[in-house]
């Protein structure tokens, strides 16, 4: 089978859709995916119908409403399309109703208090404009999740709400513009997935990877990424047949896996798909992770998607590029050729410019997990502070448009390499920053402080809600302006917009010391760490956001609120027993067996003879046993800490216990930890080292 012929194979897409459906039934659910309308039940049944016929067709035996719950991974039940008859036999049956709506327990999953655990009942709601699809003999029907009050429990339905937005804000901004034939708007995300490869044997004996994803010891290995051969390097013929099949399976579920590389540090490597409208985006990364895992399991690899597995090498992000398109197929974020495109990009790029100046500190909060603190504002992440890359060219277009002065266009430099034999080709007229946490890349914004392991459904929902805001205020300022004013105040409005959201543009190193100076000076949002950033969820101006666009309600952004607070205190108490379980049962052994070695060399040394210097041996010997000594206290200490962490009852005290408290500890720990390692004979340690992981694969 061709490329062609195996992509979206397994998917009820559209062309599917159009050949299995009756034309007017056909008709109708186009209506409701390209308009948002209302589906009719017999529309639904008729749809059922084709679509079990046809996954029956693929080997389809069950069903399942594939949702998005505050997990952070998805969820399915699975059900059979058989239905027993009079006679003993079975007919495969799957109606309308079954279609659109599903009844899992609700009180199973995290609600941050909306559910109690005796009020059990949920629902599932079939989400058509993301196809269906086969996996492992089952039909896939992406769903959204809710309560049986009406409280979403998930991340796709809040995502939809903002889409829809997003949609009536940006159109009724190009009408007032009089861009008239534009009647719909959506939001398209192209993530970018990083993740680590190691070998699965080695992950088995590694406690703290099997229970947290993340290495709590390990002592560096003497080469690390220092020497830059991995990234862009020719692929292992392990990794570049997972690779190939990664692709494969991808393609058949309709999920465009474009481009795949070597990443930065030893063992990681990046995925990135074609873009695509946001939530089927959505769907699709959380599909990418689990069929990288998959993969990864039937090629002897486990897939490690923590943001940051390994202490003294890069992180893995997830880079979630972000544009808008109009229904005529024109990108919004794409500088036109024409003053009317000119105009229209400068609007919507300045309202991009004033949400994430407004709403930074809600874009910080979308990324926030106890995973990625360990990776933003480190050498290989972009900073904790929000800020946005334009490129010289475009901030100087801004910087004219507000002094009122002519803008004189950067001339388009040949590049010259000194190899005559080399083709001729223009620089491009600004260059890249990859410290930037939001950068302008041309025709699309690249937000690039997610986590390798996130749902892009958080981030997606703030940006497209702050943009949704920031273009209500431009349509309110023009909406009853007439044709021959409107050029003059569209630009009277773009320069005001410059003016009190410059603020936020920065184009220079985010890595340095100055920049954070220099952020505090202008007012900046900084939050270091998860527990400093999630109380803003709950702050009036965020919530009212939220409330005045109908993305959340006052109960959803609450639980939402607790959700997180309870997902990283839960998080950090885990990596906080694990490690206490490691030193207990593992570490402190092998360092016990390794003081005994020396001793047993020092009493045979002496038993050789009595003039033989044993000074090497007794200054291991108290080296090492200083260390377990401190080891062992600060052990007792943390088990301490982890009983009183038990104790509290206030989450966001708790939190702030466990990051300056806990994570303190057992840092203190690692570096002692990690300091003996180096010296230990191998066969004493209870685990694989970094190099056997980074490098032996």
């Amino acid at each position: 089978m061709t490329v062609v012929e195996n992509y979206g194979s397994l998917v009820f897409n559209d062309l599917v859709m159009k050949n299995k459906l009756p034309k007017d039934i056909y008709k109708a659910l186009r209506k409701t995916i390209d308009n948002n309308t209302h589906l009719e039940l017999d529309v639904a049944n008729a749809v059922a119908v084709a679509m079990k016929e046809w996954a029956v067709d693929n080997g389809a035996t069950h069903y399942t409403h594939w949702f998005q719950p505050m997990t952070g991974t998805t969820a399915e039940k699975h059900d059979s399309f058989i239905s027993p008859t009079s006679d003993g036999e079975v007919i495969m049956e799957f109606s309308g109703k079954e279609l659109v709506k599903g009844e899992p327990d609700a009180s199973s999953f995290p609600s941050g208090g909306i559910r109690a655990t005796f009020e059990a009942r949920g629902y599932t709601a079939w989400d058509p404009t993301s196809p269906a699809f086969i996996k492992d003999q089952t039909l896939y029907i992406p769903t959204a999740f809710c309560a049986y009050s009406g409280e979403a429990l998930d991340k796709k339905t809040p995502l939809l709400r903002s889409m829809q937005a997003l949609n009536k804000s940006a159109t009724r901004v190009l009408q007032a513009l009089g861009n008239t034939e534009v009647t719909g708007v959506t939001t398209t995300v192209g993530p970018e997935q990083e993740y680590f490869l190691i070998d699965k044997e080695d992950y088995k004996k590694r406690m703290d990877l099997v229970f947290t994803g993340r290495t709590l010891l390990g002592a560096r290995p003497p080469k690390g990424q220092e020497m830059d051969d991995h990234y862009f390097g020719s692929l292992k013929p392990r990794v570049s047949a997972y690779m190939h099949e990664l692709d494969e399976e991808l393609w058949k579920l309709g999920v465009p896996a474009k481009t795949k590389h070597n990443e930065v540090a030893p063992c990681q490597h990046e995925l990135a798909p074609v873009f695509d409208t946001t939530n089927v985006a959505v769907d699709h990364n959380q599909l990418t992770m689990e069929v990288m895992k998959k993969v990864a399991d039937k090629h002897g690899f486990v897939c490690l998607l923590h943001e940051k597995p390994f202490e003294g090498i890069n992180g893995s992000g997830k880079h979630n590029n972000w544009s808008m398109t109009t229904n005529t197929g024109v990108n919004l974020l794409d500088p036109g050729k024409t003053p009317d495109e000119n105009i229209q990009f400068l609007v919507f790029l300045t309202a991009v410019i004033a949400a994430v100046d407004n709403y930074a500190d809600l874009m910080r909060l979308s990324v926030a997990t106890a995973g990625n603190d360990h990776r933003l504002g480190a050498n290989e992440a972009p900073p904790a502070i929000i800020s946005i890359f334009l490129g010289d060219e475009l901030t100087d277009i801004l910087k004219t448009i507000e002094k009122d002065q002519f803008f004189e266009k950067h001339a388009k430099v040949q590049l010259e390499t000194g190899a005559t034999v080399l083709p001729h080709f223009f620089k491009d007229t600004t260059d890249r920053n990859r410290t930037s946490p939001f950068a302008f890349t041309g025709n699309k914004f690249e937000f690039r402080s997610l986590g390798s392991a996130l749902s892009v459904s958080g981030p997606n929902v703030v940006l497209n809600t702050a943009v949704a805001e920031a273009l209500d205020h431009i349509y309110e300022k023009i909406k009853d302006v007439d044709a021959d004013s409107l050029e003059e105040k569209v630009h009277e409005v773009i320069k005001d917009a410059i003016i009190r959201h410059k603020k936020v543009i920065f184009n220079g190193n985010g890595y340095t010391d100055e920049w954070i100076e220099e952020a505090k000076k202008r007012g900046l949002y900084n939050y270091p760490s998860t527990p400093d950033v999630l109380p803003v969820f709950i702050e009036e101006k965020n919530m009212e956001l939220f409330l005045k666009h109908q993305v959340f309600t006052e109960s959803e952004i609450r639980s939402r609120y607790e959700i997180l607070l309870e997902e990283y205190n839960k998080t950090i108490h885990i990596e906080a027993k694990t490690l206490v379980e490691i030193l207990n049962h593992q570490f402190l052994p092998a360092l016990s067996k390794t003081i005994d070695s020396v001793v047993t060399l020092a009493t045979k040394k002496k038993a050789l003879s009595e003039t033989l210097s044993m000074k090497t041996e007794l200054d291991e010997i108290e080296k090492f046993s200083k260390a377990y000594d401190s080891i062992y206290e600060s052990t007792l200490k943390l088990e301490e800490e982890i009983g009183q962490a038990e104790a509290m009852e206030d989450e966001l005290k708790l939190a702030h216990f466990y990051q300056e408290t806990i994570l303190g500890r057992m840092e203190e720990i690692r570096q002692v930890a990690d300091c003996v390692e180096g010296k230990m004979p191998k066969e004493f340690l209870p685990y694989p080292t970094y190099s056997e992981l980074l490098f032996y694969v």
